[in-house]
């Protein structure tokens, strides 16, 4: 009992004792409050910068196809630049004044490789018919001679806007496609799991030659509708592919943009039932 006392009487002393508890902090035992407000210093202001927005640089930018990628890009808040051999776009919408136009050609020097800096992801639209051996070119050496500078310069992701099988045709076309499967070869060793493969048929909407409007859309929105029905027999070996159905402009370049951007976007192939279907997702 008496040890007891005795560490009731110290524990009182040393309360009673004027001294601080923490930090800076007085307390009384008749009171039990703090004597002193807490005193917390402001802690410095640190001016972090803002993470990099992407950039994505469209590859025939100021084509029918590419000029709807750069509009969707812009839709999204993406930074956005376009690199043709015509440079800027004749398009005369508000949108195309926030577009940075780089002209250059992918055959011809290293001039063009300029449009590259600051660029997060790149989607190519180059391509075009001719001779066999042009459309080889077109389609394969260009693209294949940007895939390789994308892919040093470290841009992340590359979209590649090929073409679906053709059955038959694709005889009378081999250039074209023989350049098509050569840029997606190269693809697939550059950007093993950063690449994206969209093989469309038949591209439709309003496309401008010269000063008219062609609308597409009055022949290509109702085959999409029939030939989404025909989806088995387009497995019927060379005709089959001639049942492809026509995809809108705008649901290419909606699934290009999100593919270039989302990294979770599974590396691959896409064809044209796929778009369709990424093209309705939210």
């Amino acid at each position: 009992m008496s040890r007891l006392i005795q560490y009731r009487l110290s524990l009182s002393r040393l309360l009673n004792t004027s001294g601080s508890i923490g930090r800076g902090r007085y307390l009384s035992t008749e009171s039990n409050k703090i004597d002193e407000p807490l005193k917390v210093e402001e802690a410095e202001t640190v001016n972090i910068p803002p993470p990099p927005a992407d950039k994505l640089l469209v590859l025939g930018g100021s084509g029918f196809v590419g000029s709807h990628i750069c509009k969707e890009a812009l839709n999204r808040g993406l930074s956005v630049a376009s690199l043709s051999r015509s440079g800027k776009s004749s398009i005369q919408e508000p949108w195309a004044n926030n577009v940075q136009w780089h002209q250059g050609d992918l055959l011809s020097g290293n001039s063009w490789k300029e449009a590259l800096n600051g660029v997060t992801s790149i989607v190519s639209c180059v391509g075009g018919f001719g001779s066999n051996s042009y459309m080889y070119k077109i389609n394969g050496t260009a693209n294949i001679t940007a895939i390789r500078a994308a892919a040093e310069k470290g841009v992340k992701r590359f979209v590649y806007i090929s073409a679906a099988d053709s059955g038959v045709i694709n005889y009378f076309l081999q250039g074209y496609y023989d350049g098509k499967r050569a840029a997606e070869t190269e693809l697939f060793v550059r950007y093993p799991y950063g690449h994206v493969i969209l093989r469309p048929g038949f591209i439709y909407g309003n496309r401008r030659v010269g000063s008219m409007e062609v609308p597409l859309g009055v022949i290509g929105s109702p085959l999409e509708m029939i030939l989404q029905q025909a989806k088995p027999l387009s497995q019927i070996p060379l005709v089959g592919p001639l049942l492809t159905p026509p995809v809108n402009v705008t649901a290419v370049a909606k699934v290009a943009v999100r593919a270039a951007i989302d990294l979770v976007f599974p590396p691959g192939i896409v064809d044209v039932h796929g778009i369709l279907r990424y093209s309705h997702q939210k």
